[in-house]
C-alpha cells in the first residue's frame, strides 16, 4: 500500500490574493478541516477549474505505485493501475524548503513547507508533527478529488 506523507481534505477560501498573474494558473488559498493547515497552491485552472468554496482531498505522496514501491522516475505507458487512478489532478514536483513560520512561536509554532510542480508553487503551514514525514529536496506527487 503506498504511503501518504499528507492527506486531509480543504476548502478553497480565496483565488489570486494578489492578483490574476497568469491566464491558465490560479493560485488558491484553503484551510484543511482537521489539522489548522493553511495552503496556497498555484493550479492550472484551464485543466482543472477551482471556485472559492469548492472541497476537496488533497494528498502528498512519494510514488503512485499502489504498492509503495519507490517511483523509477520513468513514466510507462503499460496500462497499469496507479494511484493517480483515483484523482482527477496530478502534479509531479520536489520539495525545496521547509522552514520555522518566524511570526509564531512557543506552543503556537508553525512549520511552512514549499514545493515546486514544475514552477506551479505549493505552500503548506501548519502544525510541525504535520511536517514529520517530510525530506528537504524529495520528490512528490500532490493529487488532488473534489469531494
Amino acid at each position: 500500500m503506498a504511503e501518504f506523507l499528507f492527506e486531509d481534505i480543504f476548502t478553497v477560501t480565496r483565488l489570486d490574493p494578489d492578483g490574476k498573474k497568469f491566464d491558465r494558473v490560479s493560485r488558491i488559498e484553503a484551510r484543511n478541516e482537521q489539522l489548522n493547515v493553511y495552503m496556497q497552491l498555484d493550479v492550472a485552472t484551464d485543466v482543472y477549474p477551482m471556485h472559492p468554496g469548492d472541497k476537496f482531498t488533497m494528498v502528498l505522496v512519494p510514488t503512485l505505485n499502489l504498492d509503495g514501491t519507490p517511483d523509477t522516475g520513468f513514466f510507462t505507458q503499460a496500462g497499469r493501475k496507479t494511484l493517480a487512478d483515483k484523482y482527477e489532478y496530478v502534479m509531479h514536483g520536489k520539495l525545496y524548503k521547509i522552514s520555522e513560520d518566524k511570526e509564531t512561536s512557543g506552543q503556537n509554532a508553525k512549520v511552512e513547507m514549499y514545493a515546486s510542480f514544475g514552477g506551479l508553487l505549493m505552500m503548506l503551514k501548519g502544525d510541525p508533527s504535520s511536517a514529520a514525514n517530510f525530506e528537504l529536496d524529495q520528490r512528490l506527487f500532490l493529487l488532488m478529488r473534489k469531494v
